[in-house]
Formats: structure tokens, C-alpha cells, sequence
């Protein structure tokens, strides 16, 4: 008995397993457009949040903001 595969069902068993491959690649590049696109739709409402911070501003008796590497360490 003879277990070779024929060249018929080789290159069926082939077409096969690309078929299988393209479809996994496919559905992995659907899953990525779409974390793609949820983090697009989150950077988005984080722009605007940013944006809103600024133009609301520092109120008149807020500290100014302070560089530490200005300041020098207690030991000098």
C-alpha cells in the first residue's frame, strides 16, 4: 500500500493549508485595524482633554511651576 500523496492531492493539501494560513492573517489584521482604531479614538480624547487644560489655564494664585533641577540638594 502506498501512503505518498498524489501530485493532485499535494498541491490540494497545500492550497488547503495557505487557505487556512490567509484566513488566520486575515483575522488577525481585523483585530488589529480594529485595536488600531480604539487606540486612535483614545489618543483623539486625549488631545482634547490637553487642549481644554490649556486653554483653561493656571488660576491667578497658583505656584509657578518649578524646574528641580534648578534647585540645589539639601547637602550643598
Amino acid at each position: 500500500m502506498n501512503t505518498t500523496p498524489t501530485p493532485d492531492a499535494a498541491t490540494e493539501q497545500r492550497l488547503t493549508d495557505l487557505e487556512i494560513k490567509a484566513s488566520y492573517a486575515e483575522d488577525l489584521l481585523d483585530t488589529l485595524n480594529q485595536l488600531v482604531a480604539r487606540q486612535q479614538e483614545q489618543i483623539d480624547l486625549l488631545l482634547r482633554e490637553v487642549s481644554r487644560l490649556r486653554q483653561r489655564g493656571e488660576p491667578e494664585g497658583a505656584p509657578a511651576v518649578r524646574n528641580l533641577r534648578d534647585e540645589l540638594p539639601p547637602h550643598y
